[in-house]
This record gives C-alpha cells, sequence and structure tokens, in this order.
C-alpha cells in the first residue's frame, strides 16, 4: 500500500501528538512516598509471644527467676564467655515428655521444648545473689522437629522482656570482684546473629546440651547428687548409661580439673567450635575447634589461613606452637575491630583471662613435637 507524502506527514504529526501527552503525562505523576527503611519489631508468627511473662516459665515476680512447673535449672561445666554476663539456664518440658541422653552429641528433645537462658549483671560482682540487672532471655522452642531462636529484651523496671528481632546495644555498669566500678556497651545480637551460632549443617540446633557440659554436679539442690542422675531420678532423662561411659568437660578455669591442653580445648570448644566445626557456618575456614578433634592441622597448629588480610593480622598460622604473639587465634581473640575479633559475636570486649589460658596452652606447646 501506498502513501502520499501529505497523508505520511498527517499520522506522524497525531503520533508525536499522542507521545508527547503521554510522556506529559508520566512527568505528572505523583512520585512514590519514601518507605522508612528503619526495621520495626513484628510477629513473624501468631503463635511466637510478644511477652516473656506469657509463656509462665517463672513464678511470682518474673525477675527473681523462680522456676515454675515443667522448668529445670541446669548448669554447664564450660560456658560461653558473654562480656562478662552471669546467666541462668533452664529448660522447659511439655507434660509427659522427656530428653533423650546421647553421647557425643546434643541431647533429643520432644517438640514443645524451649531451652531457656537469661543473661544479667548483679551489681556487685562479690554478691551474686543481690541486686541484678537481667539484659536479655534467649529462647531455642523446638516446633515440628526444628529448633527455632528467639530473644526478648528486658525493660529498665524489670517487670518483663519483649519480643526483638533486630538487636539493640545497651550500657551496663557493675562493681567486680576487685572492687572497681566496670561499664561496657553490651550488644543484643539480632536474629539472624542467633540463628547463626546456632547452625549445624542447614538446621538450628541448642550448643551446650551435651554429656560433655552436663556431667556435674548439681547446684541447684541442696544436697550432693550429679547433674544427670538427678534429671534421671526425676525421670526427665532417659538412657542414660553408666557413669564411667559418660564423657565430662574440664572447668576451664580451675587447674584442678584437668590439663591445661584439656582445659584450653573445652574453653575453645564452646566459644569457637559452634561455627568452627565441618557442619557450622565457619566450615570453609577449614579450622575445626571441636574438643575431640585429632587432627593437628584442623585444630590449626601451622594452619594458614583460608584468606589473608586484616583478619590474619599478616600472621602465617592459626597457632604457632611455643609462639602465641605469632598465632592468628590469640591476635584474633585480642582484638575488639569488627571483621577481626574472634568470637565476632556476643563480645565487645576481651576476655583476658580467656586469652591467658590459650596463650599458656600455645606456650607449652612443643614446636619439635610437630
Amino acid at each position: 500500500m501506498i502513501i502520499n507524502n501529505t497523508v505520511f506527514k498527517i499520522l506522524f504529526f497525531i503520533l508525536c501528538i499522542a507521545f508527547s501527552r503521554c510522556d506529559s503525562n508520566s512527568r505528572k505523576r505523583p512520585l512514590a512516598k519514601k518507605v522508612s527503611l528503619k526495621p520495626t519489631m513484628t510477629l513473624k508468627n501468631t503463635n511466637e509471644k510478644k511477652k516473656l511473662s506469657e509463656y509462665s516459665f517463672f513464678k511470682g515476680k518474673i525477675s527473681d527467676l523462680v522456676p515454675n512447673k515443667n522448668v529445670f535449672p541446669y548448669e554447664l561445666n564450660t560456658p560461653l564467655f558473654s562480656n562478662y554476663a552471669f546467666k541462668k539456664r533452664f529448660i522447659y518440658l511439655p507434660d509427659r515428655t522427656q530428653i533423650e541422653y546421647l553421647k557425643d552429641e546434643v541431647f533429643s528433645f520432644s517438640n514443645g521444648s524451649i531451652l531457656i537462658k537469661n543473661f544479667f549483671y548483679p551489681t556487685d560482682f562479690r554478691k551474686e545473689k543481690g541486686d541484678k540487672k537481667i539484659i536479655e532471655t534467649r529462647l531455642l522452642i523446638k516446633e515440628n522437629n526444628n529448633w527455632k531462636a528467639l530473644n526478648y529484651i528486658w525493660d529498665e523496671n524489670q517487670n518483663d522482656a519483649h519480643l526483638n528481632y533486630i538487636g539493640t546495644q545497651t550500657k551496663v555498669s557493675w562493681t567486680d570482684i576487685n572492687g572497681k566500678n566496670k561499664s561496657i556497651i553490651y550488644n543484643i545480637p539480632n536474629n539472624n546473629q542467633c540463628k547463626n551460632c546456632h547452625l549445624n549443617g542447614k538446621m538450628v540446633t541448642p550448643i551446650g546440651i551435651t554429656a560433655f557440659q552436663l556431667n556435674k554436679k548439681y547446684s541447684s539442690v541442696a544436697f550432693k547428687i550429679n547433674q544427670l542422675k538427678y534429671f534421671e531420678e526425676k525421670n526427665i532423662l532417659v538412657g542414660l548409661p553408666d557413669f564411667d561411659e559418660i564423657p565430662k568437660f574440664p572447668i576451664w578455669n580451675q587447674k584442678n580439673s584437668a590439663s591445661i591442653e584439656k582445659r584450653a580445648k573445652a574453653y575453645l570448644d564452646i566459644n569457637c567450635a559452634h561455627c568452627h566445626n565441618p557442619k557450622g557456618s565457619a566450615k570453609n575456614s577449614g579450622l575445626d575447634l571441636s574438643f575431640n578433634q585429632r587432627d593437628l592441622r584442623k585444630q590449626g597448629i601451622f594452619k594458614p589461613p583460608v584468606a589473608a588480610g586484616k583478619g590474619s593480622g599478616n600472621l602465617k598460622y592459626s597457632i604457632v606452637p611455643g609462639h602465641p604473639e605469632e598465632s592468628i587465634l590469640i591476635f584474633r581473640m585480642k582484638s575488639q575491630a569488627p571483621g577481626v575479633m574472634m568470637p565476632e559475636i556476643g563480645r565487645s570486649v576481651v576476655h583476658k583471662e580467656g586469652v591467658s589460658l590459650i596463650s599458656e596452652y600455645i606456650e607449652n606447646l612443643k614446636e619439635s613435637s610437630f
């Protein structure tokens, strides 16, 4: 079909007007309102309670942390360091449920079980049972055969704790065992950070509920009894073997509990191995600081870092026998710089006593033995 020049010009003119109007209309459209990127606390699941008190874990004044029915206190041989915070741990078990003993793994729990960990600071460390300030309560809840991490932050009046996903910072002050005033900025982790530390493969799991950690004297009762034996007598723990078959962690800061090597490995296990193990979030580092790891290279001895950089401090190996000052492990434990310090979550100050323990352990390693 042939279009003469006059018709073509008319059509072209009409099209230009149409596109011009369309462009004009697009310029006149109101701009979208800016949306605040500041995260807000919203419930991810309707089953998640907004306040800690709604679980009824504790009776009487909630901040006294007096356990209610089906809530059992427990303790660890060597606990995780968390900015010198004290902790009170509890297990909630639904009616007619039990814990299954496992020798080398985290114990098995029924759905509905909840692990409760309260972080607090006594006003005066010389009076542990005196006035205190509870900072946060972390929960691990087992639902549908999976563990879910939730965190509750306590209000200033210590009347309750409120569900929080995004984390925050708060100033904490206390008097230490030497009578000196101390003050720090305490970092409360966000929900993803909690999951990161508890990651085992693709699943979230507890960390300290093992035979190694729970095999100890139970101080929550007046009479002398082993913690695991007490749980068995209360019919909440099944499968307990003879006591000579139950493994036990040394107490990291008690010299008479084990050799310096075993105490150091227990410390590294609870503070580092939840990430540095073959299924942890730091598995790609090739470093495995689990207590039972026997491969010297995987323990860090003469092991070069996977990626050199500021995290290595320009040092060659994770552990140099006899030389803590040349060991990346000590460099990172002594650091407070983001991206360098280890552990990277859960502390904002250096654990001087922990650094001293691991330094002594490395000093005692003889280079000629490797």
